[in-house]
């Protein structure tokens, strides 16, 4: 099976920097689905093509490989109801031409640094679109014909051409193959063109030639992150995708709902009334990654509850020279995180990034995942972070992972500590049991550290209105008391112990501005 990936911009041999994939070398490599070919038929600075060529034993894939694709008799990868004529009739089909999962899994295996939209030698080219041509010379497009390809690449910005096979020229009254000849043609950026066709291939072929499970479903959620929300054949793209497994599709398509972006001012930052204008950055392109975790701010576009004349009245005249809350915090948690030797750390809800910079300063932190439901966050801490001109040893520390902190997510199992700083107050009451069970039950950090503001010590801020939240976009924030019965909750249903404390100048009577738990896990 055959697919092409060409550009004409200038210059086109830039290609093979984004492919990562030199144009004078014809490569092979071995995948799960087969071998796969890589070569330019052509490589000039007006048009350069790249092809991938991907060979594969059919009598191979029906032995040993795990049956035919899921969906169809005997799929999902089991050998469950499967006749002896179908057995002898999977050595006779189109796998071995027609493009369909076993494509997209060696698409993955051979340019998966490009469709990550990585490229150290052209960073810009790699984050612009640039006018592509993808050629799939024989497609199955089952259940629709051309007008399902149609359905499902238009509406991402392709202009669609696919045009159907004959069954056999020599007997044209046999009428059409579900199989089309199929070239895309659009302005886009090179990893969404590279995932569209991903995601998008066993959609059309209605099938899968491996077991289908929930780590398929995850797989749709991070692929589809940036466009499947809002595609409107979603749901026949979920369904399809994970073989009909309804399931299956209404939880991914519950989570992309969860994962599309919130507005500006939900992206959860942990500032405070009457330290914004401190702390607050017109330009956070403009900040290094090894100093931004200097400072701490309300993000791109977050407009806080009240103004700058909220400071607590006995500190109108000192806050000039006081350390910002938010910087305190930052401190605190970087303590806690050293003292316990903790080298792997995910920041779940990590705004705009500020708590990631300072764990990417620190060597000490050899692996830092920043964690956020909104893509616009992520952008955010790129820009941050110089993510185009950070250095490589810096950058392979560095992991940015769109996904819902109320939903289980392999990529964030295993490590070390786990940061959740004035998140959890953003999250629904109703969804903080899904939160704890996706933090505490499937990723199962050996530490976990949480902060949320104390509501007693609101009335410390002359500017802010009696039972006025600290953000408009808090769903509630908690009394020391209700913190220790929340805190006591999870300590009862996981195996973990916890310590609270506090962050920021206590008052006798209040308590600390900022609530803190340390979790340490038992078992």
């Amino acid at each position: 099976m055959l697919l092409t990936v060409s550009t004409t911009v200038r210059p086109a041999t830039d290609l093979g920097f984004l492919l990562h994939k030199h144009p004078e070398r014809a490569q092979q490599f071995a995948t799960a689905a087969g071998t796969a070919h890589v070569f330019y038929p052509e490589a000039t600075e007006e048009r350069t093509t790249a092809a991938l060529l991907l060979d594969i034993d059919p009598v191979g894939l029906v032995r040993g490989r795990g049956g035919g694709p899921a969906g169809r008799p005997g799929g999902n990868g089991t050998r469950s109801g499967r006749s002896a004529a179908d057995a002898q009739a999977r050595y006779v089909d189109d796998r071995p031409y027609a493009a369909s999962s076993l494509l997209a899994v060696a698409l993955a295996a051979v340019f998966s640094t490009a469709m990550a939209g990585i490229c150290k030698s052209r960073p810009e080219l790699a984050a612009t679109a640039i006018p592509l041509e993808i050629r799939i010379p024989a497609v199955p497009c089952r259940g629709g014909g051309a007008a399902l390809a149609e359905r499902l690449f238009a509406p991402l910005g392709w202009a669609v051409e696919a045009r159907p096979a004959p069954l056999d020229p020599q007997f044209p009254e046999w009428g059409t193959a579900p199989h089309h000849d199929l070239t895309l043609t659009g302005t886009q950026r090179l990893a969404d063109a590279l995932t569209h066709v991903y995601v998008l291939l066993p959609v059309l072929d209605d099938g899968k030639h491996y077991y289908v499970g929930q780590a398929e479903a995850d797989k749709l959620v991070r692929e589809g992150a940036r466009w499947l929300g809002e595609h409107p054949e979603r749901h026949l793209i979920a369904r399809r995708y994970l073989a009909h497994r309804r399931g299956l599709a209404g939880l991914a398509l519950a989570q992309l709902a969860a994962a599309d972006d919130v507005p500006d001012e939900s992206i959860a930052t942990g500032f405070e009334p009457g330290l914004v204008a401190a702390e607050q950055e017109p330009d956070p392109a403009g900040t290094d990654a090894a100093g931004a975790g200097a400072g701490a701010g309300a993000g791109a576009g977050a407009e806080p509850a009240v103004g700058p004349e909220a400071l607590p009245a006995a500190d109108v005249e000192t806050s000039p020279k006081r350390v910002p809350l938010a910087q305190q915090r930052r401190q605190v948690i970087l303590d806690v995180l050293r003292a316990a030797g903790a080298g792997r750390v995910a920041d779940l809800g990590c705004g705009d990034g500020k708590l990631v910079a300072a764990l990417l300063a620190d060597a000490a932190f050899t692996e830092v995942v920043a964690v956020d439901v909104s893509h616009r966050a992520l952008e955010l801490v790129a820009r941050r972070l110089h993510l185009d001109r950070m250095p490589e040893r810096v950058r392979d520390r560095l992991r940015l992972v769109a996904s819902s902190l109320t939903y289980r997510d392999a990529r964030l199992a295993d490590l070390d500590a786990v940061v959740l700083s004035e998140v959890v107050e953003h999250v629904d009451p109703p969804r903080l049991p899904a939160l704890a069970e996706a933090v505490f039950g499937a990723a199962r950090p050996r530490l976990v550290v949480i902060t949320t503001p104390n509501v007693e010590f609101n009335v410390r801020y002359e500017g802010l209105a009696p039972g006025t939240l600290r953000h408009r976009d808090h769903r509630f924030e908690w009394t020391r008391d209700e913190f220790a019965a929340w805190i006591g909750g999870l300590t009862d249903s996981y195996p973990y112990t916890a310590r609270l404390g506090g962050v920021g100048e206590p008052d006798p009577d209040l308590g600390a501005p900022t609530q803190l738990a340390i979790f340490e896990r038992t078992g």
